[in-house]
């Protein structure tokens, strides 16, 4: 019985053995290929697009207007603006605000000037400083760190809003 058990050990070892002799480099494996060499890449402007501005000039948005102190002059309530209840506001929703597309998420933790909200991947300054939202009626206000308004909204429907931003532009909120 004992000679059984040594025969297997024996069986073991040599596999083992021969098992290590391959991944340290027996002849089954191939020599690393040699480095291409390549040419040196090539520098040249672009040709202008036709009807592109020449290069270093400033293109302003075309769906941009001016500033607005939103505080002092409210966004109007539209005819087809409908009744919300701060539960509606709750949780992520998409931004798009003048080419910029970024999340904004509301909850009913009280902040400064409402309640709690923050924003994710804005690239706006405007829209990155959003801290706090606030229900007045049928309007959402949006409010930066410093208490100042960034937006106002009206619902639309119970996943739309839309409104206008302090820098002038639209903005509008969707799920």
């Amino acid at each position: 019985m004992q000679h059984h058990w040594k025969v297997a050990l024996v069986v073991g070892l040599v596999a083992t053995v021969a098992g290590c002799q391959r991944l340290s480099g027996g002849s089954n494996y191939a020599a690393p290929l040699p480095a291409t060499p390549t040419s040196p890449v090539a520098s040249e402007p672009l040709q202008p697009i036709d009807g592109a501005p020449p290069p270093g000039t400033v293109v302003s948005d075309p769906t941009a207007t001016e500033p607005v102190n939103l505080a002092s002059n409210p966004v109007p309530e539209p005819s087809t603006a409908i009744d919300i209840g701060r539960s509606d506001m709750l949780g992520g929703w998409k931004v798009s605000a003048s080419g910029d597309n970024c999340m904004a998420f509301m909850t009913l933790t009280s902040w400064e000037g409402g309640y709690r909200a923050n924003t994710r991947g804005c690239a706006s300054p405007q829209l990155s400083s959003v801290s706090a939202w606030n229900l007045t009626g049928k309007q959402v206000v949006l409010k930066g760190s410093g208490g100042d308004v960034v937006a106002q909204l009206y619902a639309t429907s119970a996943t739309q809003f839309g409104g206008q931003m302090s820098t002038g532009g639209q903005i509008s909120l969707y799920r």
